[in-house]
């Protein structure tokens, strides 16, 4: 999972806003990865954030988060365990890779937010649609998102029914006030951490901590955007 770099070239984003902007992007996806998956009592899944950061004013801050799909890490008798829950046998593989969607669909929605916090705008569903996500950076993402949804579902009316479902459902995720606290906090934490790779562990750290704070983390650098 990671922010798409490339755009159009009418589109310039100065480069201390495309930091901010692939922060929360990936910090979207980490935290769905993290609280969605265990809203749903789906089984833990492995994730880190790999960071790029710039040796001099040449170079660009890159992040991404590296794993933390249902699909592609679990063992086939984990998924298969889902059928637990289930009321009938394919609800097991469906739980998965539904999360893994939502999850994907996490990162360019949670750059949606912030960009329109930024602006002063509403964020609102009804002006989001899966093809506006390319201009949160979220090329990559929508084409996995969609890889998975034509391997699973063969009829594309209802494969583009259950995409707007998965998309209704992400930005329910992105939108939630403390999901939204979550996705703030990780978000600075990557843009002020000095770290290569931050791990799986130090992202619910700052999850956690932030759950159960009555008041935000601020960054010393991006002080500006908590209220």
């Amino acid at each position: 999972m990671e922010r798409n770099y490339q755009s159009s070239t009418s589109t310039f984003v100065h480069p201390a806003e495309l930091d901010l902007r692939t922060a929360f992007h990936e910090a979207g996806h980490a935290a769905a990865i993290y609280l969605s998956n265990r809203q749903k009592q789906l089984p833990p899944v492995f994730f880190e954030i790999h960071v790029q950061r710039p040796d001099d004013d040449k170079d660009q801050f890159f992040a991404k988060v590296v794993d933390g799909n249902l699909i592609q890490n679990l063992p086939i008798a984990v998924v298969e365990s889902f059928s637990a829950f289930a009321d009938h046998p394919q609800h097991s593989c469906q739980r998965a890779y539904e999360a893994d969607v939502v999850n994907l669909l996490a990162g360019p929605l949670a750059e949606a937010k912030y960009v329109a916090i930024r602006d002063d705008e509403v964020f609102n569903l009804n002006l989001i649609n899966f093809n506006a996500l390319h201009n949160y950076g979220g090329y990559s993402d929508l084409e996995k998102a969609s890889c998975y949804l034509e391997h699973f579902i063969s009829c594309r009316v209802e494969r583009e029914k259950k995409m707007q479902e998965l998309l209704a459902e992400a930005f329910r995720f992105i939108d939630d006030r403390r999901h939204w606290k979550c996705i703030l906090n990780l978000a600075h934490y990557i843009l002020d951490s000095q770290q290569a790779v931050i791990s799986c562990d130090q992202a619910i750290t700052v999850f956690d901590r932030c759950l159960a704070a009555t008041r935000p983390y601020r960054s010393a650098r991006y002080p500006f955007f908590f209220n």
